[in-house]
């Protein structure tokens, strides 16, 4: 059957801070050439900003450009940075203070803004429609259309009311609709599976080093008033992660007595018996973090993979009829921790380069050269190159001395030291087997700092509907989930930080392999760290997932 179809100018796959940015963008150039174009947003949270979860500390550079009056519109940046704060940790108990002058100006955070990304961008999604554009909450796009000669034309929106087996429920079945667009720009966050699909499709990483990626996980605590100091920012490197695991850690006041803390962990870890979830609660219980919490009630928790292989691992931006933008293409800044002001800024780069093509009387359809110079003359590159051998060097040489690289690069020569580190190898092929690795004892949750599973999951809202196919796909169904247990003991149980992945004892002592798919607060992890590349993340149903309400 025939579906339904609606047309627009652009079509926007996201409502992150990259596709935000960019409908604002292409809107008010329309209305300063006294032309409209049509700009449609598609987000599959169940509300603009209810799958968003980021730090944040926030730069406020491309929010600057993109709307000057910011602070008149009343955008929800309260809590300026007052204080730096950074800490190795030794043990679980042992800490040493960085010095200032020791800290590298990429963590130097005067200037910048503590915010929730997710209030951010309900603010941002109020300017695009206050501007015109029309935003879809709710529709899970599926996968993008593509016509006969290759070219991008839109997207198809997932089938609403199927059931497991993938027929229709009776009197709930919505077939997709199709959205079509002369130019796609696809902003679905890190991992984005359409995003993955059209790299392949059309071979855009094959002169780019493969893209590395971590995983955050972040909790909101409210605290004691008296332990509660707003504007200060700690970071913590060092335990429980050793020189082999990179990551690190985050603690940030914000207004209102609460507290974001949370842990990144490299995905390039080798250990399958590794379990960032466990590492998180493990954390909470240092000293320097324990003594802000203490007392405190945690009242929010989720999880996201980040990309975090910067500009060497940047794919081809642009195919026929569209481009990638944000953390779909990966431009967040690992030196500094920071994704939202790139993200931004390549968003207003690509709408810069449709507004010119479509106001000028183009039909679309072409591949958008002009963002790619435009990219390539703007801070946001300069600011990319100057980080590019952040996450080389943590990876080659490790935490210490990657460190002590980073800051005579940072430092010294302002990240134009006359070399280029490159990481090709992808995160997945890190894992050794279970037979060379360490178990790891993690101590059992004390229901005051550290919490399970499930309880964590509940905290997120997560909810899918029932009786709806699962959406994470095996690529060789031959090969189950589970096939991983007798060399890598299933590192998915660990890895995921939501518990979707069980492996079940039976009575009979064999183990059965499960997929809470319900669970899954869309992270992608799965998808990246899966040692046979088996596990593909696609969108569940449109409004399937967490619901953030600050993260």
């Amino acid at each position: 059957m025939e579906r339904e179809f609606m047309e627009f100018d652009v079509v926007v796959v996201g409502a992150g801070p990259s596709g935000l940015s960019a409908a604002c963008r292409l809107k008010q150039r329309a209305n300063e050439a006294g032309q409209d174009l049509s700009v449609c947003v598609v987000e599959k949270g169940s509300e603009v900003g209810a799958h968003i979860l980021s730090g944040a500390v926030f730069e406020p550079r491309a929010l600057n450009e993109l709307f000057p009056d910011w602070k008149a519109l009343g955008a929800p940046l309260n809590t300026p940075v007052k204080r730096d704060d950074i800490y190795v940790l030794r043990d679980a108990k042992g800490s040493i203070k960085v010095p200032d002058l020791f800290v590298p100006k990429t963590m130097h955070n005067h200037g910048n803004y503590i915010i929730s990304l997710g209030n951010l961008c309900r603010w941002l999604a109020q300017q695009a429609e206050n501007l015109g554009v029309e935003i879809y909450p709710g529709f899970a796009a599926q996968e993008a259309l593509i016509d006969e000669n290759g070219v991008v034309r839109g997207i198809i929106t997932g089938d609403l009311g199927v059931d497991r087996e993938g027929h229709p429920k009776e009197g709930l079945y919505t077939p997709g609709m199709e959205l079509r667009g002369k130019y796609t720009l696809f902003a679905e966050g890190c991992r984005g599976h359409i995003g993955k699909q059209l790299i392949a499709r059309y071979q855009l990483d094959n002169e780019s080093d493969v893209q590395h990626y971590g995983i955050g996980l972040k909790e909101i605590w409210e605290v004691d008033p008296a332990k509660h100091e707003q504007g200060l920012v700690v970071h913590t490197a060092g335990w429980p992660l050793d020189n082999d695991n990179q990551g690190g850690s985050f603690l940030y006041h914000l207004e209102n007595n609460q507290v974001v803390v949370g842990l990144i962990v490299d995905l390039s870890y080798s250990n399958p018996y590794l379990s960032p979830f466990d590492e998180f609660q493990r954390y909470k219980h240092h000293p320097v973090i324990a003594q802000y919490l203490e007392g405190g009630k945690r009242i929010s928790y989720g999880a996201r993979a980040l990309a975090k292989g910067g500009l060497n691992s940047l794919p081809k931006m642009v195919f026929k009829g569209g481009a990638l933008i944000g953390c779909d293409l990966g431009t967040m800044n690992g030196a500094k921790i920071k994704g939202s002001h790139t993200a931004m800024k390549s968003g207003m780069l690509a709408a810069e380069a449709v507004a010119d093509a479509l106001l000028a009387g183009g039909e679309g359809g072409d591949e958008l050269t002009a963002y790619v110079e435009g990219f390539k003359a703007s801070w946001l590159h300069e600011e990319l190159f100057a980080s590019r051998n952040f996450g080389p060097a943590m990876h080659k040489y490790g935490t210490v001395a990657g460190a002590a690289l980073n800051y005579i690069d940072q430092n010294w020569f302002g990240g134009k030291l006359p070399f280029t580190l490159h990481d090709t190898k992808p995160d997945y092929a890190c894992l050794k087997l279970a037979a060379d690795s360490q178990k790891i004892a993690y101590p059992k949750p004390d229901g005051k700092l550290s919490f399970d599973k499930l309880s964590s999951v509940f905290l997120s809202s997560t909810n899918h509907e029932e009786e709806q196919p699962c959406h994470l796909k095996l690529k060789d169904p031959s090969i189950p989930i589970g096939t991983n247990l007798p060399l890598y003991d299933e590192p998915a149980q660990r890895y995921c930080p939501a518990g979707v992945y069980e492996v079940i004892t039976q009575e009979d002592g064999e183990k059965r392999f499960q997929i809470n798919a319900q669970n899954c607060v869309h992270c992608k992890t799965c998808d990246i760290k899966d040692p046979s590349q088996n596990i593909t993340w696609v969108a569940p149903e449109g409004a399937g997932g967490p619901t953030y309400p600050n993260m």
